[in-house]
């Protein structure tokens, strides 16, 4: 090894920690008491909404030049991960307001962040993202849904499918096609569509295994007309936004599987110094012992390469493409594992919802699918290597 070794992939500041104690109060008092309420009745969370909102916790990486709190991307993920750690439906509040939002941070003029990013701020508008659609999940440059120039206006036809909080946002960054007969993915552009706009629609409530508090809906854009200054970016970019978005958001999905994974383990950990088997807790047996152990040791991996991966995003460091879907990869499937290591146990107890595990091994789930699925990081990971990146050690 030679030169100096760089030991700043990320530094916790006491603001940090004073950030999370804030939050985990704020989830432990008003989001928790109601989420089993909002799995069991499939309802969207508003106490965590309000909460959330008064805390200024519900969109704070917007800018201060826009009214929000400037949050850095590692802030956002602690804030993520505290609340995800008692209701993963609720996590997808502050989460979602960034994925929504991001393509106009990264890719909107100036005039465009100005009129939309104050809304968010102030809790008077939502952000939500329309990429996906039934036949173009994994593959988005498939998409169908298209945007056609009429005069200075923008005119778009087609449906959008599996958008998280959707009727809830008022405020929907919508990716469509604008030339038809242009190079595959450099032919689709990024529109802000807001709710009321006339011809926008919702689909029916998506019946899901697990994040059952936050609404899945299908988008339904049937020749709704936006003004052309609604345009994110230039004609044409939208798909690398959508991409370069998906990179700094990616470290969200892990900071979400972090807090599942941690809540999972801090209900078994309580359980397992109670439950008497054979005449001893069941924590005293060794076999127990070394499945916490593993449990600890890989949330706490998932936990660091998360919190390295935004820093990077903060950065914008060249490689955050890899570490954003490692971090993601690697964060959702430990939370598959520590969830269902969790739910066993508590043996039969972890199976009912007396406790909170088996809606904790349900929401797990969908962190290793949605925002690319852990196939897809894998390919986006060794496409990465493949191309000199990240830097060989």
């Amino acid at each position: 090894m030679t030169g100096k070794p760089d030991f700043d992939l990320f530094r916790m500041t006491e603001d940090h920690e004073a950030l999370r104690e804030a939050v985990r109060a704020i989830a432990e008092a008003k989001i928790a008491p109601f989420a089993a309420a909002a799995d069991e009745e499939s309802r969207y969370p508003r106490e965590a909404h309000d909460a959330l909102v008064a805390a200024d916790f519900h969109a704070a990486h917007v800018a201060e030049e826009h009214g929000g709190v400037g949050a850095d991307a590692l802030a956002v993920s602690i804030i993520i991960e505290e609340v995800a750690r008692v209701c993963a439906s609720s996590s997808l509040i502050p989460a979602v307001n960034k994925l929504g939002s991001m393509p106009v941070i990264l890719g909107g003029s100036e005039e465009i962040n100005a009129r939309y990013m104050p809304r968010l701020a102030s809790g008077e508008s939502f952000f939500s993202y329309g990429l996906s659609e039934r036949e173009a999940g994994s593959d988005t440059a498939g998409m169908r849904t298209k945007a056609t120039r009429e005069g200075d206006d923008w005119i778009l036809k087609g449906s959008k499918a599996w958008i998280t909080n959707a009727g809830v946002s008022e405020l929907y960054t919508v990716l469509a096609v604008t030339d038809p007969d242009g190079p595959r993915g450099r032919n689709i552009s990024a529109f802000v569509v807001e709710k009321s706009d006339e011809g926008f629609t919702f689909g029916e409530k998506e019946r899901k295994l697990g994040i059952k508090g936050s609404p899945t809906r299908e988008l339904h854009l049937d020749n709704v007309r936006i003004p052309g200054d609604r345009i994110v970016g230039a004609e044409g970019e939208g798909l690398q936004i959508a991409l370069r978005t998906l990179d700094h958001t990616r470290v969200t999905i892990g900071a979400q599987a972090v807090g599942i994974a941690q809540g999972a383990l801090d209900q078994a950990l309580a359980y397992v110094k109670e439950r008497k088997q054979f005449g001893k807790h069941i924590a005293d047996f060794q076999g127990i012992q070394f499945m916490l152990a593993d449990m600890a040791m890989e949330l706490e991996a998932a936990r660091q390469m998360v919190y390295v991966a935004a820093a990077k995003s903060e950065r914008a460091d060249a490689d955050l493409a890899f570490f954003g879907a490692a971090a993601k990869c690697y964060a959702s499937d430990v939370a598959m594992k520590v969830t269902t290591d969790a739910v066993q146990l508590l043996g039969g107890a972890g199976y009912t919802r007396d406790f909170p595990l088996e809606r904790m091994m349900r929401d797990a789930k969908i962190t290793q699918i949605y925002e690319g699925t852990n196939q897809v990081q894998r390919i986006v990971m060794a496409r990465q290597l493949l191309n000199g990146l990240p830097a060989s050690r």
